[in-house]
């Protein structure tokens, strides 16, 4: 019978061990699971780009669509972290080049954001589950180009509050 009660406490044992061991190794993937830092307090207090008084027409583009998934352009302002997901579709066929992706974020002296978001860039989009930006609006413009060559760019706003 003692020996039936080392064996059950040995199995006790281990079992509490592998349950720490379990536990920390949930820990440890969550911190290395941190929010991608996608605009820095200070990039996000840079002066804005000069504004122009000059009005472009829209041309027909053959280069890939961008749409924003999320956060919903409609909103009116998102609490940081943040999803940042993008919707990139090749038109007449075209497949989308993900090298050619590059996010920049419109300041006075631009600030290149694409190695940032680089490791969640597809040919289909981009899906950064948790991204931090400060407080305030920041308006960014993204380039893509097709496979054939041809592009799109659209800059879209992010209003994130507090």
């Amino acid at each position: 019978m003692a020996a039936n009660k080392g064996t059950v406490m040995k199995a006790v044992l281990v079992g509490f061990a592998i349950a720490f061991a379990a536990g920390a190794s949930v820990q440890s993937a969550q911190a290395q699971s941190n929010p991608v830092i996608l605009i820095t307090e200070e990039e996000g207090v840079l002066p804005a780009p000069p504004g122009t008084d000059l009005k472009f027409r829209a041309g027909v583009s053959r280069g890939p669509a961008i749409m924003v998934v999320s956060p919903k352009p409609d909103k009116s302002g998102v609490r940081s972290p943040f999803r940042l997901q993008m919707k990139f579709e090749g038109r007449s066929g075209a497949q989308v080049d993900p090298d050619s992706v590059k996010l920049t974020y419109n300041k006075k002296t631009a600030v290149d954001l694409t190695p940032r978001v680089k490791p969640y860039v597809l040919a289909a989009g981009i899906d950064l589950p948790e991204t931090q930006a400060p407080p305030g609006e920041h308006s960014i413009r993204v380039d893509v180009k097709d496979k054939d060559g041809r592009s799109s760019s659209m800059i879209f706003v992010i209003n994130v509050v507090k």
